[in-house]
């Protein structure tokens, strides 16, 4: 439920989004970057209309998966609700990249010359309670079955600084293989768009390594098995599409969680 503070009104939408909280498969999925909304407070942040319909604001497609995948598997989904311009959820509070002044060469007005007070509060609107529903969802599977796996929905610029990308579809991962490795081999071998076989990218566009703040902090901190994937955008521009690849990524995933190590806690 929204709370009114400083930031938040009693119109503004809620600061996380739960899908299907009764779902009872060992899986948590997550989607960092599923809204592109910002409080009526912030007006925007100084920004036009038009930003709010690209990368900087949100990943497009992204929540669409997500919803659509915790159909298919019977699995919760904790999506968040704010724009990642306002915060990264996808980062620790303080790191310099957190609440950007700037993003993909856009100034973000309402994103300049705050004291640490206001950032501060920003993530204790924002960031912090949605983390909290990640944990408290992962806790609510953990206590009605066997350790639970978590899996993070992205989705990417088909091109970036003036290069393409030719990736189809990244799996992230850091340090743990449990589910990264099998998900890449099913994808490369079984994928398809437009009767192709997709183009996997194995930490790429980006790597786990050096991003993965929230898969690190609920699942790799504690032994559980993990990973993250990045879609190109421009494969989810409508239902149809996103429900292709909701299937596709399903249908690994049911095949994935079966295997009993996924469900063992194991740190690397």
């Amino acid at each position: 439920m929204t709370t009114e503070n400083g930031l938040l009104g009693p119109d503004d939408p809620p600061v996380f989004e739960i899908c299907n909280a009764e779902g009872t498969t060992p899986l948590l999925l997550i989607c960092d970057h599923a809204s592109r909304v910002i409080p009526k407070s912030l007006n925007s942040l100084g920004l036009g209309s038009e930003v709010f319909d690209l990368h900087v604001a949100y990943d497009i497609g992204a929540a669409n998966v997500t919803r659509m995948m915790a159909d298919r598997l019977n699995a919760p989904a904790v999506l968040a609700g704010y724009s990642r311009l306002l915060i990264d959820i996808n980062r620790v509070p303080g790191h310099p990249q957190s609440i950007p002044e700037i993003s993909d060469g856009i100034d973000v007005p309402g994103n300049q010359g705050l004291n640490e007070g206001q950032q501060q509060e920003r993530a204790e609107v924002f960031h912090a309670p949605y983390h909290n529903a990640v944990t408290n969802m992962l806790a609510h599977l953990w206590r009605i079955g066997p350790a639970p796996a978590l899996f993070s929905i992205h989705s990417f610029t088909p091109s970036i600084d003036g290069e393409d990308r030719k990736w189809d579809i990244g799996v992230l991962w850091n340090r743990d293989l449990r589910m990264p490795v099998p998900l890449i081999r099913m994808l490369r071998e079984n994928g398809e768009k437009d009767g192709e076989k997709l183009f996997v990218g194995d930490n790429e566009p980006y790597s786990g390594r050096d991003l993965a703040y929230s898969i690190d902090l609920h699942a790799g901190a504690a032994g559980l098995a993990n990973c993250a994937v990045e879609i190109r955008q421009d494969h989810l521009e409508t239902e149809d599409e996103a429900e292709h690849w909701a299937t596709m990524l399903s249908d690994a995933l049911r095949e994935i969680m079966a295997r009993e190590n996924v469900h063992k806690v194991q740190y690397f």
